[in-house]
């Protein structure tokens, strides 16, 4: 059972090596934290909020205090319509973020990219993860992060975050999702990724309608027999609980939030990305006994 004090024992001790493993960070006997960091002036829920290097080492202080075990960097908004920045600004906004936690805080640091050249200047920078919420769909990526030993989490994404809302069409969306992550994970270990260096994300709010949204956090124990790797959840103030309890400011979801992320680790999950990481800690702590005591 994962330890009950609001910060963890020892962040530098849980920091993978260059050929770290997902089970230094993500193991069974507790739900690995990701704090979200977004370094930009546009995200749907805190844009603006970290986008100075103060603000943003504030923020993440404020995060491992309450339990996160990995801070998430993020340069780039993913939202849906959300419009891509360039590589350039990309990495302007997170190198010099990733550097400063990693000489301050010495915690885990994942770079939240879909593009090779972002996360190798992150790697250089201090992070150890890479978080592409696109599986891989840049060859290149899976490269760098092969050559440099890094944590990738796959995640499913159908097409581009500025379009990935139109024409959704999905049967059963947990089995779809399952064979394209599936692939993802393929395609990373021919680039020469190890599967014990990989974790799957099946994409909660990108490009899925709220039935798909709720299959997917129901059903996280398929997605972990099928593809025998961590698997994380990120719903964390999307627009699908704002749904489902009727509160259009994504900022007033964090309840909803802690719910969604209640139920993924009951049905499984071995991490949820959130925003407000204390209450999600909670959340997960009971979840994790509830499906501790099934057993």
């Amino acid at each position: 059972m994962a330890s009950k004090s609001a910060k963890p024992e020892s962040h530098e001790r849980e920091r993978p090596s260059s050929t770290g493993r997902t089970t230094e960070l993500f193991h069974r006997d507790r739900v690995t934290i990701l704090g979200v960091l977004n370094v930009t002036p546009d995200s749907f829920s805190d844009g603006g909020r970290f986008a100075d290097l103060a603000a943003a080492l504030a923020g993440a202080r404020a995060q491992l205090a309450a339990g996160a075990h990995v801070l998430d960097v993020g340069g780039e908004s993913t939202r849906p319509g959300a419009q891509p920045v360039t590589t350039v600004e990309e990495i302007a906004r997170t190198r010099p973020v990733v550097e400063a936690l990693a000489k301050e805080l010495g915690a885990p640091i994942s770079i939240d990219t879909r593009r090779a050249e972002v996360a190798e200047a992150a790697l250089d920078a201090g992070a150890c993860i890479v978080n592409d919420v696109s599986g891989g769909a840049d060859a290149a990526l899976l490269r760098v992060a092969a050559q440099r030993g890094a944590l990738v989490i796959l995640g499913h994404l159908r097409g581009q975050p500025a379009t990935m809302m139109r024409d959704i069409a999905f049967g059963d969306v947990v089995a779809e999702v399952g064979d394209e992550l599936a692939a993802a994970i393929a395609r990373a270990e021919a680039a020469g990724i190890a599967r014990e260096r990989i974790v799957a994300d099946p994409g909660i709010g990108f490009g899925k309608r709220t039935a798909h949204n709720l299959a997917l956090l129901a059903n996280v124990e398929r997605f972990r027999a099928r593809l025998g790797v961590p698997i994380l959840v990120g719903p964390s103030r999307k627009a699908f609980l704002g749904e489902l309890t009727s509160e259009p400011v994504p900022a007033r979801r964090d309840l909803s939030t802690h719910a969604a992320c209640a139920v993924a680790v009951f049905a499984g999950a071995d991490a949820v990305r959130v925003h407000d990481v204390a209450g999600a800690r909670i959340a997960a702590q009971v979840a994790l006994a509830l499906r501790e005591a099934r057993r």
